[in-house]
């Protein structure tokens, strides 16, 4: 759990804009959830290593003595959303899509990318079991990874039912399906070797273990048509987790996903509650993913005590963010700031007019900092250098006289005079003129105050 200094802010604001934007263009509607679940709505949900990873909060008040926990942190977005589906079912239309960007908690072993407070960014669809739905969210999580400027990333994807028809064929019993799905999970972490033993020590044959891995490799770059065939000829072609892995793959190709879909047999994402196709995105220099998600079919039914069709894809930010930090992927200006302008004080008696000009500057959508102390010129054009402000407005008294300002470029050292009502405009095109944009966002504001004035991009998530 983390403090995060103005850069890094900046930096999850970039990242968190981008991907609301894309949501909203697959019309995915925003939700919010508490920070804090009832334990018996979490517990059961994400496998024996998952239950193992949540927060739990102990009871408080009456009954504190006992030492019994009734609460948790959320664990992730998705059980949540199963609770929420259930409650409000009567108002919500008959197939929902949803986006949702907050906390979550685990009680991890932090690591490159990892860490117990993290965000997730999270598009559901509820109440379709057409392979569009997978479709229509591994097409939003490209091209919200292609916006962000990756172009490396591959989208694997596999079927539980696909799983358990290959672990069936190499003579894995039924009631040890968990523990080989568990240590298959690792594969891309303790390697072949590592889940061979992790078998071993589950109590699977160490021949049935050699047979399962051989059929859950996949050669590198196969085309997805192919991994198909192959998987038609070990489980039939009339397996239905197969069809719906050829339609999903079929389908993806006319969108932005096609050409970084693969299918991947050995990925299984530990989560048991993932009934048909299972996704992930990986890029070449990070262990582990980008994100990832499924269908859900039986979740929702938990709740309400009837199935209901779901699936999910979740976006990790922090792993997103620690990437693109290493590759100097961000644009200049949400590394520098974000301030247009900063306007001098040339004394104590001009106070009052450098705040005026700096509203007026300010009116016409530029973003102004105002330096709070007369000081000399020369140490408020270094405090401007060191933020890296890029033009300094000077009234003197001579400016205030003539109805002028001088406006100094601290990148070129260029200063111009002009007349005090031209300088919104001039400052305006100069930063167009040079190239430097803004971030699409400079925070979140809730839906609550968002007005008529408000941009789109800036209500495009919910606050939190």
């Amino acid at each position: 759990m983390r403090d995060f200094l103005p850069e890094d802010v900046r930096r999850r604001q970039y990242v968190i804009g981008v991907i609301a934007d894309v949501y909203q263009k697959y019309a995915f509607e925003p939700l919010e959830t508490p920070s804090v679940e009832n334990l018996e709505t979490l517990q059961g949900k994400y496998g024996e290593e998952g239950d193992r990873l949540i927060f739990k909060i102990l009871k408080r008040g009456e009954g504190a003595e006992t030492g019994q926990a009734d609460l948790a942190l959320r664990y992730d977005l998705t059980v949540p959303l199963a609770r929420v589906i259930a409650q409000y079912q009567n108002e919500l239309p008959k197939f929902f899509k949803r986006y949702q960007i907050q906390p979550v908690w685990r009680a991890d072993r932090p690591a490159r990318g990892r860490f117990r407070e993290f965000y997730q960014c999270d598009v559901d669809s509820i109440g379709s079991t057409s392979p569009i739905v997978e479709v229509d969210q591994i097409s939003a999580v490209s091209d919200v990874l292609v916006e962000l400027g990756f172009s490396d990333f591959v989208l694997r994807l596999n079927h539980r039912g696909v799983l358990y028809g290959l672990l069936n064929a190499a003579g894995v019993a039924s009631a040890q399906h968990s523990d080989a799905l568990i240590a298959l999970d690792k594969l891309d972490k303790i390697g072949v070797e590592g889940v061979a033993r992790e078998f071993g020590t589950r109590g699977i044959p160490e021949s049935i273990a050699e047979r399962c891995l051989r059929q859950f490799t996949v050669p590198d770059a196969e085309p997805p048509v192919e991994t198909i065939r192959r998987l038609q000829e070990m489980l039939g072609t009339d397996d239905r987790a197969v069809a719906n892995l050829r339609d999903i793959a079929t389908l993806a190709a006319t969108t932005s996903a096609g050409g970084r879909l693969r299918l991947d047999l050995n990925l299984a994402r530990g989560l048991s509650y993932y009934t048909g196709a299972i996704m992930e995105i990986v890029v070449a220099d990070l262990s582990g993913s980008l994100g990832g998600g499924g269908r859900y079919d039986n979740l929702v039914g938990m709740f309400l005590g009837r199935d209901v069709p779901a699936c999910g894809f979740s976006l990790g930010l922090e792993r997103i963010i620690v990437v693109m930090t290493e590759r100097n992927m961000f644009p200049g200006t949400v590394v520098r700031g974000s301030v247009d302008a900063m306007v001098t004080l040339w004394n104590e008696g001009a106070r009052a007019d450098t705040l005026a000009l700096a509203r007026e500057l300010r009116t016409a959508g530029l973003r102004v900092d105002v330096y709070p102390e007369a000081d000399k010129l020369g140490k408020q054009f270094k405090y401007a250098s060191t933020r890296n402000v890029p033009f300094v407005v000077v009234v003197g008294d001579d400016e205030r006289a003539n109805g002028t300002v001088s406006v100094k470029d601290l990148r070129s050292g260029d200063q111009q005079t002009i007349a005090r009502g031209e300088a919104a405009q001039h400052l305006a095109t100069r930063r167009q003129s040079s190239g430097i944009k803004r971030s699409p966002v400079t925070g979140p504001i809730p839906a609550a105050r968002c007005g008529p004035s408000t941009s789109a991009r800036r209500c495009a998530w919910p606050a939190g």
